[in-house]
C-alpha cells in the first residue's frame, strides 16, 4: 500500500512539474467572468498569504535576536551572586592587608601572602568583569555611598574624602557601591 501512495506522489509531482501555472500561460480574455474572480480571488489570497509569510518571518529574526541578547545578558551576570558572597573574603583580606606588620617578620609574610592572593583575585574579577568602582573622582550617587560629610580644607565640595568600604561593579552593573566619606 504504501508503494501505491509514493507511485501517486510521483504521478502528482510529474504533473505539477509538467503543467506549472504562471500568469503568462493563462489567458485572461478566455475565462469567464466566475474564473475571472477566482483567480483575482486566489492571487489576493496569495498576496495575503505572502505577508503573514514575511511577517511571521521578521517576527521570528526578531524573537532569535532578543533571545541571543538576553541569553548573552544571562550569561554576562551569571557570575554576580558568587561574586557577592566573595566580597566579604576581599574585605577580609585588604583589612589584613592594612595590619602593621613592620616589626614582626611572620607577620610580614603572611601579610606578603595575603597580598598575592589578594592580587590572583583581582585579576580573577579583571577576568569576569568585575571592577574595582572608583574613588578618586567626585561623588557618584550610583555608584557611591555617602556614609558621613566630613569638613576638609585639601578637599572640594562633594570630593570623596576617604573609601571605608571598597565597591565593584560586574560588566558595568553595580554589584556593591562603594561606602565613602564626602567633603562638605
Amino acid at each position: 500500500m504504501s508503494e501505491d501512495i509514493k507511485q501517486e506522489e510521483n504521478n502528482l509531482e510529474n504533473v505539477t512539474d509538467n503543467k506549472e501555472i504562471t500568469s503568462d500561460n493563462i489567458d485572461l480574455n478566455n475565462l469567464s467572468q466566475e474564473e475571472f474572480s477566482k483567480v483575482l480571488e486566489l492571487e489576493k489570497e496569495l498576496s495575503e498569504l505572502t505577508n503573514k509569510y514575511y511577517r511571521a518571518n521578521a517576527d521570528f529574526e526578531n524573537m532569535k535576536k532578543r533571545f541571543e541578547k538576553e541569553k548573552e545578558g544571562i550569561a554576562s551576570y551569571a557570575n554576580e551572586k558568587f561574586a557577592r558572597d566573595l566580597l566579604p573574603v576581599i574585605d577580609a583580606m585588604l583589612m589584613a592587608v592594612n595590619f602593621d606588620a613592620s616589626e614582626d617578620e611572620f607577620a610580614k609574610k603572611i601579610k606578603e601572602g595575603v597580598l598575592l592572593t589578594l592580587d590572583e583575585f583581582k585579576k580573577c574579577f579583571e577576568k569576569h568583569g568585575i571592577k574595582e568602582i572608583q574613588t578618586d573622582i567626585d561623588f557618584d550617587p550610583n555608584v557611591h555611598n555617602a556614609v558621613l560629610r566630613v569638613d576638609s580644607e585639601n578637599h572640594t565640595s562633594g570630593q570623596i574624602v576617604q573609601v571605608m568600604q571598597v565597591g565593584y561593579t560586574i560588566n558595568g552593573r553595580v554589584l556593591r557601591p562603594a561606602m565613602v566619606s564626602i567633603a562638605n
